[in-house]
């Protein structure tokens, strides 16, 4: 009796097989033709897991020439994508704002008192403003992660806004 060999891909052995077949070759291709700097062996990965997520629609017959082409193709999207990388970073950018040097002295001023009376604040304090204004989260969540109650959060986001407040002048938050 003779061993029937199956032809579908999807099998584990079947595909193991073609791997192991067509790996290295697909590699070496990807990087003869193109070179390291776009990764051939990721490319030949990508292209195997095409394959997988296609077992059924491709054929025993047709596994290499489609690792082959779809590595190809994924390849040139790449060398293209670099391209209009390339493009985009050769273009003159402003480097201008339409803010006074003034301002900008200010804004940089101001954001260096706002860290440094933001660091002196206590602990507790800081982190529960911080999770309330920088991270968006509510005063029950940041009492949950703090484990302890929504009025003791309240309270400390309130101390650190009023310091901030007195230690800042014209410090607004929304």
């Amino acid at each position: 009796m003779e061993k029937e060999l199956s032809n579908n891909i999807c099998e584990e052995l079947v595909f193991k097989g073609i791997y192991n077949k067509c790996a290295k070759d697909l590699q070496d291709f990807m990087y003869y033709k193109y070179g390291e700097q776009f990764n051939p062996k990721d490319i030949a990965q990508d292209a195997f897991i095409k394959l997988w997520n296609n077992c059924k629609k491709v054929p025993l017959s047709k596994a290499k020439s489609f690792l082959f082409t779809i590595a190809n193709n994924m390849m040139l999207n790449e060398v293209k994508h670099q391209k209009v990388v390339l493009k985009h970073q050769q273009l003159n950018h402003k480097h201008y704002t339409n803010e006074s040097p003034e301002f900008i002295l200010e804004k940089e001023q101001f954001l260096e008192r706002y860290n440094q009376v933001l660091s002196n604040l206590k602990e507790e304090y800081r982190v529960a403003f911080l999770l309330n204004k920088v991270e968006g989260k509510k005063h029950n969540e940041i009492a949950e992660l703090l484990s302890v109650t929504t009025k003791v959060v309240e309270y400390r986001i309130y101390s650190a806004f009023k310091i901030l407040k007195t230690e800042l002048e014209g410090f607004k938050i929304k």
